[in-house]
């Protein structure tokens, strides 16, 4: 059974170990192993406390699922950003940011949960329509969207993966999906 709460500020090292975990696991293939291999979750979870995303005033929300385990996952959602920069927001669409789910839970109704409390709280903030956007080869993830009742749109962008020894970024296709908050 999952309990599903918000983010505190004590949650970032357990938030960035889950989530760098769900990187290594659902972007195996997608991603050079080297650059998961040098995934920091410390580094992570202290990107976390300067961005002050347990803040209550900030414009995007967390919450975690947990058990007796611990942290099984989380989702943060907001306003949708434009060109997905965090500066720059269309308050006319709600986004949801990010889902992941520890590896270890993959398929024990986590993410459905995460997806639903994200939905809820996205329509609570006076949202009628999501947007989302997927990595094109996470076929993985866009299969639970779809499931989910949200369609591809058509828009797509590049998300650039930060390599080391000067080597140029990787640039990774990704696609904006989108859905009814009044729906599914």
């Amino acid at each position: 059974m999952y309990t599903i709460r918000p983010e505190t500020p004590d949650d970032a090292a357990a938030i960035a170990a889950v989530h760098v975990r769900a990187w290594q696991g659902g972007y195996r293939g997608l991603i050079p192993d080297e650059t998961l291999g040098l995934l920091n979750p410390a580094a992570w979870a202290q990107r976390r406390r300067d961005n002050g995303t347990a803040d209550p005033d900030h414009p995007f929300r967390t919450l975690l699922a947990c058990d007796a385990e611990g942290t099984a996952g989380f989702t943060t959602f907001g306003p949708y950003r434009i060109d997905q920069d965090s500066d720059r927001l269309d308050h006319a669409y709600g986004e949801v940011l990010a889902l992941y789910v520890d590896p270890a839970r993959w398929g024990r109704g986590v993410g459905a949960a995460l997806f639903a409390a994200a939905r809820a709280g996205l329509a609570e903030r006076g949202w009628t329509e999501l947007r989302l956007w997927v990595l094109e080869d996470n076929h993985r993830a866009r299969g639970f969207y779809e499931r989910a009742g949200l369609v591809a749109d058509g828009e797509r962008s590049t998300y650039q993966i930060k390599r080391s020894a000067g080597r140029p970024p990787l640039g990774l296709v990704e696609v904006r999906y989108r859905g009814r908050l009044d729906q599914g």
